[in-house]
């Protein structure tokens, strides 16, 4: 009950739950799922966490515990519960029946900010053939009005069971369309690839957990004004500008792409394959690291196994630790450039800071000679010259 003359909340509150099922990346403070609900445009009321060797067939939690989260929801005023991991339709539908409100996981959380960001038209076809590809899962839960209805005597089913087979025929019907459409951009996008290897066009890719300031290293490198933002998934339309390196005497396309995040959504993977498909097709990935984030080496491991996951795990990589001016003085790097162990492997890293623009010189100089080994220096291309130079 708020009392009289408090001004009412300006965002909805959530009540965040985390279940520790002993994995090593478990959130004990729930800090992104956190911030993830406030980027959705929600306000945290409380948190709650426990620990189950196994999630509860009904109630992912276990009827004491949900118990629990529908008090505390009750006398924080929350009007809904948000889970950090990824729940089944009938758990969904259970949790909702016992706790008296709205729950959501993660996976529709993050649907519903990429929902929010996507600008352009790939971006939007995109998503929304994610959000119908979860919601074809969700028909159990969402629509208690299509439940089975008995008929006479004899009878099986009945009109609600006709009803929901046809709103299934529906989104089956409206994610075959949007499937086709994106497979038209597909073949857009690679023809301008095919383009680029005819020009013989070095690519370079942004690749990097969400938040780590890869727009910001964009913005910086190609003097773009793509948007960026302290926030989580602020860019998700892939964005390609040309990056003039004098030392190698020549351009190569950048490009910023999506940012990953942990336990991506299978069906966003799946959905933005055209976008990251950027990253796989790259020459070269900058794998951008928010140094100064004390998670920074589980976000590195996340965004390996998203590249896996797309088939662009064995482009050549450079780690770009950025954020250099956040890092605390203890932990700052002695050197700004070295090398790092990643995947087995041997690879380039550098320190930048992005926004004072530190380490930027060496980052260019490192593109270049990575560049000059791949091309050699002398040979024409079509755009090796500065922008605003007329071509030759």
């Amino acid at each position: 009950m708020i009392p009289s003359g408090t001004p009412a909340p300006t965002h909805p509150s959530v009540v965040l739950v985390g279940v520790d099922f002993g994995l090593p990346h478990f959130d004990h403070s729930l800090e992104e799922l956190g911030l993830l609900a406030q980027t959705a445009g929600f306000s945290v009321a409380d948190r709650v966490t426990c620990k189950r060797k196994a999630p509860d067939p009904a109630l992912f939690v276990g009827t004491g515990k949900a118990e629990e989260i529908r008090m505390l929801a009750q006398s924080s005023g929350a009007s809904e519960v948000l889970f950090d991991q990824a729940l089944s339709p009938a758990q969904q539908r259970n949790l909702e029946r016992a706790l008296g409100l709205p729950v959501n996981d993660r996976t529709l959380l993050i649907l519903q900010i990429f929902a929010q960001r996507a600008r352009s038209h790939e971006g939007k076809l995109q998503v929304e053939l994610a959000r119908l590809q979860y919601l074809s899962t969700r028909l159990v839960r969402r629509w208690t009005h299509l439940e089975r209805q008995s008929g006479g005597i004899g009878m099986r089913g009945g009109p609600g069971e006709t009803q929901i087979e046809l709103d299934r025929r529906m989104i089956a019907d409206a994610i075959k369309r949007t499937k086709d459409r994106l497979e038209k951009v597909k073949k857009q996008r690679a023809t301008q690839r095919r383009q680029r290897e005819r020009r013989d066009a070095f690519a370079i890719s942004l690749v990097g957990y969400t938040n780590a300031g890869k727009s910001s290293l964009f913005n910086a490198l190609v003097k773009a004004r793509a948007y960026a933002a302290d926030q989580l998934f602020a860019t998700l339309d892939t964005t390609t500008r040309q990056l003039y390196l004098g030392e190698a005497g020549r351009s190569v396309s950048l490009s910023d792409t999506v940012g990953f995040i942990r336990d991506l959504p299978h069906g966003l993977v799946d959905a933005f394959a055209a976008t990251l498909q950027e990253a796989a097709d790259a020459d070269l990935l900058l794998h951008v690291v928010d140094a100064s984030n004390p998670s920074h080496l589980e976000q590195i491991e996340s965004v390996q196994g998203v590249l896996q996951e797309i088939g662009a795990s064995q482009v050549p990589q450079v780690l770009v630790f950025n954020k250099l001016d956040a890092m605390e003085p203890a932990s700052a790097p002695r050197v700004l450039q070295d090398t790092m162990e990643l995947d087995g492997q041997s690879v380039p890293r550098i320190f930048v800071s992005a926004l004072a623009g530190t380490g930027l010189p060496e980052l260019r100089a490192l593109l270049a000679s990575i560049v000059l080994e791949r091309v050699p220096a002398g040979e024409s291309r079509e755009g090796d010259f500065p922008p605003g130079d007329p071509a030759p």
